[in-house]
């Protein structure tokens, strides 16, 4: 069983594999690097580690222990239906789920994850179920960052729709067009 350290983000939790003991760096590129006097340390998945001190990073939160691939629930990693949503994905329901401008791929592989287990394309399989994309849309030119929505089929939801309203993006063209192009719509 695998050692977490858990902290908060603005849009979900997120974890660093947590090692205390030279055992819990066995098997790991880290193994006859990081001495004893060293430890705990936590890795960051990216070839690197940094030195754990919880009681100074206000973000930790917890250390958890777990053997998935995923030790948080995807709701938990990026909030689900969050009042302060900004950018992430949308069910075809309308559940928002909170990713940062950068994290578009990985909450992608958390939800293929769960609602997709056997896919190998996180991001097609999510836009082929209905899912939809919210993302920055600024291009370096403009004053103000903005929201832009893809949807791989140019077509949103009822339930989408809906939301879109209540996170004012209703108004977006992009938006105005996938819900003229819904014959359903209405």
């Amino acid at each position: 069983m695998k050692k977490y350290a858990v902290y908060k983000g603005e849009t979900g939790y997120y974890f660093y594999e947590y090692c205390d003991t030279p055992q819990s760096l066995k098997g790991s590129s880290f193994e006859n690097i990081i001495p004893d006097d060293r430890l705990p340390v936590v890795l960051d998945g990216k070839g690197g580690y940094y030195s754990f001190d919880g009681d100074t990073d206000p973000n930790f939160t917890e250390i958890i222990e777990s053997d998935e691939e995923y030790p948080l629930p995807v709701e938990k990693m990026f909030f689900k239906n969050d009042e302060n949503f900004k950018l992430g994905w949308m069910s075809p329901d309308g559940d928002t789920y909170s990713c940062d401008y950068t994290g578009h791929t990985k909450a992608a592989k958390a939800l293929a994850s769960k609602f997709f287990p056997e896919t190998e394309y996180f991001e097609r399989a999510l836009g082929r179920a209905g899912w939809i994309k919210i993302i920055d849309s600024w291009d370096g030119t403009q004053r103000t960052h903005g929201q832009f929505v893809y949807s791989m089929s140019g077509k949103i939801t009822n339930r989408q729709a809906d939301k879109l309203f209540d996170l004012g993006l209703y108004d977006n063209p992009e938006v105005k067009n996938m819900i003229e192009g819904c014959e359903n719509y209405w």
